[in-house]
């Protein structure tokens, strides 16, 4: 289901500008990695949580500001789970005039039947990448964007380090395996804690997330958090030092001049202050 643009203001949802230190950070991930450029049309897969609803604004207020020009749409994929209903983005994002495609997949009845050694959340998020990859190709947009953060990047170093045996981590920016639909994270230089803060003094309109299958017990990306939460504690540059580890593997298979060599060809980039 798609849903056009609209001028309205159902709901009385407006676009709200984020704080400039968050605006910062996002922006120049978006400099750094090469994420943005002129023409692009930027599909946000918007889950309602927090961490989408921030990158939203972010986009919203970069489209206004910033030196390119690009378009901004929206995907949901409603997996059809007990408890969890993202329906009320619908209205919301209508008010804003953003581009809303709306899409219900039975994921937790086909998870029962079809995802044999994969764990729920491994198997919904391949299908919903799916169902994210055909929405931009059917509605003509040639970037998705996603917002996993800096806390999320380093729990997946962690349990790749861990239990996987190699050092890698999400990408920055990458191309699809069928070459048609760059893959971008805006939000790699982000904490968590900076999303969850302006979600709540933005009032930004969170979906709870309540699948049944995520919260039958605690998951392996739980304890990474906990456990890097404790060594914080203990060390508060531990996220600055991540950073440094973590940048040459996010920029693997970054598009463009220099493919995998890094970001921005012709130079190093500074950390930014976390």
């Amino acid at each position: 289901m798609g849903m056009p643009a609209s001028k309205g203001q159902e709901a009385g949802a407006r676009a709200v500008p984020p704080p400039r230190r968050l605006r910062h950070l996002a922006g120049r991930a978006i400099a750094d990695f090469r994420m943005i450029g002129e023409g692009d049309r930027v599909l946000l897969g918007l889950s309602g949580g927090k961490d989408s609803l921030s990158l939203l604004h972010v986009l919203l207020h970069l489209q206004r500001h910033a030196p390119v020009r690009f378009e901004v749409g929206a995907v949901t994929v409603d997996p059809q789970a007990d408890g969890y209903d993202p329906s009320p983005l619908i209205p919301y994002l209508r008010a804003l005039g953003v581009p809303y495609f709306y899409r219900r997949e039975p994921i937790l009845e086909l998870a029962e039947r079809h995802m044999g050694h994969d764990s729920y959340c491994a198997f919904c998020s391949r299908l919903k990448r799916g169902v994210m990859y055909s929405t931009a190709r059917a509605e003509g947009y040639n970037v998705l964007a996603l917002a996993q953060h800096l806390d999320d990047l380093a729990e997946s170093f962690l349990m790749s380090a861990f239990h996987g045996g190699r050092l890698r981590t999400m990408k920055a920016h990458y191309v699809n395996d069928a070459g048609d639909v760059r893959v971008i994270r805006p939000f790699v230089y982000v904490r968590e804690r900076q999303l969850a803060d302006f979600a709540a003094r933005a009032d930004l309109p969170v979906v709870p997330e309540s699948c049944p299958a995520c919260f039958r017990a605690p998951t392996e990306r739980m304890r990474m958090k906990a456990l890097l939460a404790e060594e914080e504690r203990r060390h508060p540059r531990l996220f600055r030092s991540l950073l440094s580890t973590l940048r040459p593997l996010m920029a693997e298979g970054l598009p463009g001049e220099g493919g995998a060599a890094g970001p921005r060809a012709g130079g190093a980039i500074t950390i930014p202050r976390l």
